[in-house]
């Protein structure tokens, strides 16, 4: 995991081939001004998804983990707050990981927690479960699934 400005995100470019696309994307476009859903920005091995959603609070934010994508995730608007735990911690998944979606949830508590204001992005590697949403009231997000 890897949370910093957004404005510094050009330093982690090296650290994956499709991260300077996703980072040249993320300070470029006008994210306050873009519809909530899917925006591919090189077919499957890279996309945006924009999310208008409603925080859920620390006890209704569910873990989650991804096998196929490391997302780098940017709050537009609101105050997003993300639990995280390593993968390798969770104990109680909450079903079989859904691989079509790419997505296994756990019924573990998160460890810690990390407020994203505007303005900063976290990194979640496949090693990272992460609670999305634990904040309260509308946030806008937009998460960038970048392909291993």
């Amino acid at each position: 995991m890897i949370v910093d400005k957004l404005a510094r995100g050009r330093r982690y470019r090296s650290l994956h081939p499709g991260f300077a696309k996703a980072f040249e994307f993320l300070t470029s476009a006008e994210l306050k001004s873009m519809p909530a859903g899917r925006q591919d920005l090189d077919g499957e091995r890279l996309y945006v998804s924009i999310e208008h959603a409603t925080g859920r609070g620390r006890d209704g934010a569910r873990l989650e983990a991804h096998r196929k994508y490391i997302d780098i995730q940017v709050t537009i608007d609101g105050a997003e707050e993300i639990g995280w735990m390593p993968l390798a911690d969770c104990r109680n998944p909450s079903g079989a990981f859904m691989t079509d979606n790419d997505v296994g949830f756990f019924n573990d508590r998160p460890q810690g927690w990390i407020a994203l204001p505007p303005g900063q992005f976290v990194l979640f590697f496949p090693d990272d479960a992460h609670a999305p949403l634990g904040g309260v009231g509308p946030v806008r997000k937009a998460i960038v699934k970048v392909l291993l």
